[in-house]
């Protein structure tokens, strides 16, 4: 393509004061003019991250507007579901692009987008770099026994090294052996930011080819070995019905004295009882940014244990990760402009991934 693309972004005033900005902003208005249509529904659908807007105005104000000739339509919060009725009203649609849906395609029809040709993407790995760098801050945390350290310090213990603390026995993480659950857009960045420290990595996912295993240099394998022989576990797997509460007591009792865990996804992955349980025995360290439920309750014992490290959830949560989404997404609309393939498309795997559904045959 030559000519300047047509951009329409559906989302609420939020999101286009946050998101829409900075350099990413000047980049499209080089090669596209784009539009704002103000859409500030919610979703009532509970336990549904990324719902859709349900007002019926907003829908018929979407279906009007697309119909203006559309090269991209951009969604995010507040815009209304992108169904077929939708799609049938732009015929020249190439592309929807989702900033910030976790993947998961709920505001989207994405089989009927894939049916009539348009690529449909999500850039919400925006946020999967600091989630990594924090992943591998809480590993070194955890293996220097840092934040038991620290609440003796602030405790005014007098200051004091031991032999016997784990931190000064096992505390370095070079060649030190990871196990990693899952390995998307965060396990991939965490596995580059190993590459210094020389680490094997083991990784359990059951929706990625050994192909791709072969490429990071990692190692797959089931569940129980993941969870059993290294020394750090991490977990960056999304909340699906298939990985809720998948971390249970028998897993978890797994873990070898010294381990470390650490959880950087969602704290409803790991049953909350048992990770307390485990802790409590005192033999492993848990670093966590989230926990079940959240905010913890200000009672809850994964506060005062000593091996235990929390903080609340903000490992995705910095100052540029909302215009890196957008920055991302216009990446993806010069791709589409230039007549490439698209990088982070959801596809049949992803869609399954999210649901909880069996992994697709290959084709």
């Amino acid at each position: 393509m030559t000519d300047r693309l047509r951009v329409l972004f559906c989302c609420n005033s939020t999101v286009k004061r946050d998101y829409l900005t900075g350099e990413a902003l000047a980049r499209l208005e080089r090669f596209a003019d784009w539009e704002w249509l103000q859409s500030e529904g919610t979703s009532s659908r509970p336990g549904i991250w990324g719902g859709p807007s349900e007002d019926p105005v907003e829908m018929d104000r979407l279906r009007g507007k697309i119909a203006e000739d559309f090269d991209a339509l951009v969604i995010c919060h507040g815009a209304p579901y992108v169904d077929a009725g939708v799609l049938d009203r732009a015929p020249g649609l190439k592309l929807i692009g989702e900033l910030e849906g976790d993947r998961f395609g709920n505001r989207i029809d994405v089989e009927a987008a894939t049916a009539r040709g348009i690529h449909v993407v999500d850039t919400t790995h925006g946020s999967s770099l600091p989630v990594a760098e924090w992943a591998l801050a809480l590993m070194m945390i955890g293996l220097r026994n840092a934040g038991a350290q620290f609440r003796r310090l602030i405790g005014g213990e007098e200051f004091r090294r031991s032999r016997d603390d784990p931190g000064f026995r096992l505390g370095e993480l070079t060649e030190r052996s990871v196990g990693l659950i899952a390995v998307g857009h965060i396990g991939r960045r965490l596995i580059e930011l190993l590459q210094p420290f020389r680490c094997p990595v083991m990784v359990y996912d059951p929706y990625v080819p050994r192909e791709v295993a072969l490429a990071l240099h990692v190692e797959m394998a089931p569940l129980e070995r993941v969870m059993s022989e290294p020394d750090v576990v991490v977990c960056t797997a999304p909340l699906t019905p298939r990985t809720r509460g998948m971390i249970g007591r028998s897993e978890l009792e797994l873990l070898k004295t010294d381990a470390v865990f650490v959880n950087v996804s969602r704290g409803a992955i790991v049953d909350s009882d048992a990770l307390v349980d485990r802790a409590r025995r005192g033999d492993i360290r848990v670093c966590v940014d989230v926990f079940d439920p959240e905010p913890v309750p200000a009672g809850s014992p994964i506060r005062e244990l000593p091996n235990v490290f929390v903080s609340p959830h903000i490992a995705g949560v910095t100052a540029a990760c909302r215009p890196r989404f957008f920055s991302f997404m216009v990446d993806e609309l010069e791709r589409v402009r230039a007549g490439r393939d698209t990088l982070f498309d959801l596809t049949p795997a992803t869609l399954a991934n999210r649901r909880g559904l069996p992994v697709p045959a290959a084709k």
